[in-house]
């Protein structure tokens, strides 16, 4: 679910580079005209309601459904102002069917939900409040301004001595060791050990979490009015088919780079992915997918959520065997090969930030660094993915992650314009005030303007993982992994 806003910009700096300012644009979300005074003047999952907008006697295949939504706050008085984040969707658990809605916020505390209906038979209105306006401008304050939420530790040993410190992006108020890397210019900072000299910094972890957030705020983000569903009196909406579901698929072009994905990308039908974007395939047998990636040299770069893919292709294709390379098995390197299909499966966790454990900081590469030292050609496969573990951050830490990432894409794609270079999306599935779906929708947007026009694929995983009848999990289900599986070969093996 996209949901696309009308409001001030982030920063109002003239000084702003025009590219930068624009991209922030995208982002604008409204916020509350004022300080909300007490809990219950803010958006009630409870009291807001729904209705259909301009019903019809009956629905074909192919058709859009609008829905309007109501906010009200705790008392049951409509909303004035909009910038609620709901995410919605329409589905039919006999099928196992789903799609995401599309929200446009009318800043009056009035939404519009639109469905296309791509199956036949029933259809039911799921909409979910995930958070209140009050919430999420919360959640954009602490995003902003308390990036040291979420700390990490580094670990320095010299001469039989050993100091644990703190370490971050950035450190104010301290002595600290600065690094940077050499080749994508990635910095990082760390307190400087009492008696250890910097250069003696050998592993990373995670460190914990601070609490930025008082009881009001709290409140605000409570289970009891975040992620929760708006009951509706609406019954199942009735869809008749007159293969207008075959023509929503029947002219789609092969899978290839440069492809954008229309709003929604695609829909689950039986359980399978069917994309509106390209002719998908599925691959359900192991020699299949090992037949699609005869040859390939693959190179993954991201977070757990990508790692799911590297642990449903070792255990899917019984051949493709794991070579220990004795690091940590949560930031890798990983290594799984198929000798006589040649091909070579590579996971590594993207560089700091990362919420991992204890972890050798040689095994840490920056993204853009690694990219830098691969030839690329027709048997490269490059996949990158990049926004969980940016949420804690300023939103320009993450542009400039982006920048460099971008340029480093671009320089391969150049000298080696054949490679293939797939872009997975963000997930859905978290509510906390440091790691939310409203955060990772902030930066699936900027990632996807980031790469927009250049010849590589943006796998649409929001979608995906937003409307499966599987429970709200950041790290879903095998049937998800299998069907964002099954897409990204389809863009490697497209016929």
């Amino acid at each position: 679910m996209k949901q696309h806003q009308k409001m001030t910009s982030p920063t109002s700096s003239s000084t702003v580079n025009p590219k930068i300012k624009k991209l922030l644009q995208m982002i604008d979300w409204p916020t509350p005209p004022s300080t909300v005074e007490h809990f219950n003047f803010s958006t009630s999952p409870k009291k807001s309601e729904y209705r259909l907008w301009n019903p019809q006697e009956s629905y074909k295949v192919g058709e859009k459904l609008q829905v309007v939504i109501t906010a009200r706050d705790h008392y049951g008085h409509p909303k004035e102002y909009g910038g609620d984040f709901f995410r919605v969707k329409l589905h039919n658990p006999v099928l196992k069917a789903g799609v995401t809605g599309q929200v446009n916020d009318y800043g009056n505390g009035s939404y519009l939900a639109t469905f296309l209906l791509p199956w036949p038979g029933e259809a039911h209105i799921h909409i979910i409040l995930f958070h209140s306006s009050e919430a999420v401008d919360i959640l954009k304050k602490k995003r902003e301004n308390y990036p040291e939420k979420v700390y990490f530790k580094g670990y320095f040993y010299y001469n039989g001595s050993g100091e644990v410190v703190e370490c971050n992006l950035e450190i104010k108020g301290k002595d600290v060791c600065k690094y940077r890397d050499p080749v994508s210019g990635d910095t990082w900072q760390c307190v400087r050990p009492k008696k250890l000299p910097c250069d003696s910094w050998i592993h990373h972890s995670m460190g914990g979490t601070r609490t930025v957030t008082n009881a009001q705020e709290d409140s605000l983000l409570s289970g009891s009015v975040t992620f929760q569903v708006i009951k509706g009196s609406i019954p199942p909406i009735k869809v008749n088919s007159d293969n207008s579901s075959v023509a929503l698929t029947a002219n789609l072009p092969p899978c290839k780079p440069g492809l954008e994905s229309p709003t929604p990308s695609g829909y689950y039908y039986l359980n399978s992915w069917v994309s509106l974007t390209c002719s998908a395939r599925h691959f359900p047998r192991p020699a299949d997918a090992l037949a699609c990636l005869k040859g390939k040299d693959i190179h993954m770069f991201g977070d757990s959520t990508l790692r799911q893919w590297f642990e449903y292709l070792e255990m899917f294709i019984p051949s493709l065997k794991r070579i220990d390379l004795h690091g940590t098995y949560k930031s890798g390197p990983l290594l799984a090969v198929e000798p006589n299909a040649g091909v070579a499966l590579r996971m590594r966790a993207h560089g700091l930030p990362l919420r991992t454990s204890k972890t050798m900081v040689a095994d840490l590469h920056y993204e853009s660094a690694d990219l830098s030292r691969i030839g690329g050609g027709p048997q490269t496969v490059i996949v990158i993915t990049l926004f969980a573990h940016f949420t804690t951050y300023p939103v320009m830490v993450y542009l400039e992650r982006l920048e460099r990432v971008r340029q480093a894409v671009e320089s391969l794609l150049s000298r080696s314009p054949q490679t293939t270079v797939i872009i997975k999306s963000a997930n859905t599935g978290s509510s906390a005030v440091h790691i939310s779906d409203w955060l990772f929708l902030q930066l699936d947007i900027l990632l996807r303007a980031t790469f927009k026009r250049m010849a590589v694929t943006i796998i649409d995983v929001w979608d995906m993982t937003s409307c499966h009848y599987l429970p709200n999990n950041l790290h879903p289900g095998p049937e998800v992994i299998r069907n964002e599986v099954d897409l990204f070969l389809s863009y490697i093996c497209p016929k």
